[in-house]
């Protein structure tokens, strides 16, 4: 007899609404797609603009550190002149930024 009381529906109490139980959730999701998602796909987007628009006479740095500037640019690769005589060959997605009017941003 005390599983059959505890099974049974409460009788005239309050329902709680489905939405309400799933609004702070989808707040959550709402939150984390303007505060992270949105963002990362905005500078990624940034990212492949400025890697798709390289050119030689680029002065550029890698992920690594690495400066120079681009010697020239084949298909998936970036040749770097790093000083006289030195050129170096990298992936086009190693490369972090450009130089912008000889700053370093």
């Amino acid at each position: 007899m005390p599983f059959a009381l505890l099974m049974a529906q409460p009788q005239g109490g309050a329902q709680s609404n489905p939405i309400a139980a799933f609004l702070p959730l989808l707040l959550l999701v709402v939150v984390f797609y303007f505060m992270l998602i949105r963002p990362q796909q905005k500078r990624a987007k940034q990212h492949r603009q400025m890697i798709d628009s390289l050119k030689s006479g680029d002065r550029v740095y890698t992920a690594g550190g690495m400066r120079g500037t681009v010697a020239a640019v084949d298909g998936d690769t970036v040749v770097l002149r790093v000083a006289d005589n030195v050129k170096l060959t990298f992936n086009k997605s190693a490369i972090a930024g450009v130089f912008q009017d000889g700053n370093q941003s």
